[in-house]
């Protein structure tokens, strides 16, 4: 899929270099037919452009296949050169927003979109164990349960897709992109079901799609305010205020 950017024309004040932002989705996969982040990630992206004025928003759908996933974010994040990515993926264990806080060198053996399977039990022969994101996790659940959104801290992105991206880009950016910050959210696979607003019944998603792109949009002031220079701070507490402030109409769910 080609590459989407969500940004406006920087002002002279933000002439120069800019903060460049990859949002990454996921395609459907067994089991699940709609996946939540292909709708959620673009919101995301238009709304932080008009939130975040001279930060280049890309978007990229990345297909759950074990090998064309890793090989197509190799691809965009050479051509983007980003300063944050934010992987987004669904997990039918989410209880809200899930902040992965590390990615194992493990994967488990279950067919992708494609029906292939992982050639091994290991992401990479040689690889670490462990890589640890580098957002700032607990900054980001505080600020969310601030809001009443749901969230907490992972340290168990699963050993399918979502754990496979993120380590390979892990390793990417400790290779070539020193300065990249990289994390990865999860959100409730329920998110896609069709319907109204949750009311707290048995089997609801625990966030509501106002709730998911609030939320979003939330973890990405917080990362660009520990990202971007000290001079920009107070555009991105500006673009929080404006944010909290605007009317949120509820959005129609996703078919499944």
């Amino acid at each position: 899929m080609s590459l989407m950017h969500h940004s406006r024309p920087p002002s002279a004040a933000c002439a120069g270099p800019r903060t460049t932002v990859l949002l990454t989705a996921f395609g459907p996969f067994p089991g699940v037919p709609v996946n939540a982040t292909m709708r959620l990630v673009p919101e995301l992206a238009e709304r932080a452009a008009l939130a975040f004025p001279g930060v280049r928003f890309v978007t990229e759908m990345l297909p759950t296949e074990w090998l064309a996933a890793p090989r197509r974010m190799a691809a965009v994040i050479a051509q983007v050169q980003p300063d944050l990515i934010l992987h987004f993926g669904v997990s039918s264990r989410a209880r809200g927003f899930e902040i992965e806080q590390r990615a194992h060198n493990s994967c488990r053996s279950m067919p992708d979109a494609a029906g292939f399977f992982p050639r091994a039990d290991r992401l990479q022969d040689d690889g670490a164990e462990v890589l640890r994101t580098s957002l700032p996790v607990p900054h980001l659940v505080l600020a969310l349960k601030r809001r009443g959104i749901a969230a907490y801290a992972s340290r168990d992105a699963g050993a399918y897709l979502c754990n496979a991206v993120l380590y390979h880009s892990l390793q990417i950016a400790a290779d070539r992109l020193r300065d990249c910050r990289i994390g990865f959210v999860h959100v409730p696979a329920s998110l896609a079901r069709p319907g109204g607003a949750n009311r707290g019944r048995v089997g609801a998603c625990p966030l509501t799609w106002p709730q998911a792109v609030e939320g979003g949009l939330e973890v990405i002031a917080g990362c660009l305010g520990r990202l971007l220079p000290k001079a920009r701070a107070d555009a991105v507490a500006g673009a929080r205020m404006q944010t909290a402030g605007r009317a949120r109409p509820r959005l129609p769910l996703a078919q499944s």
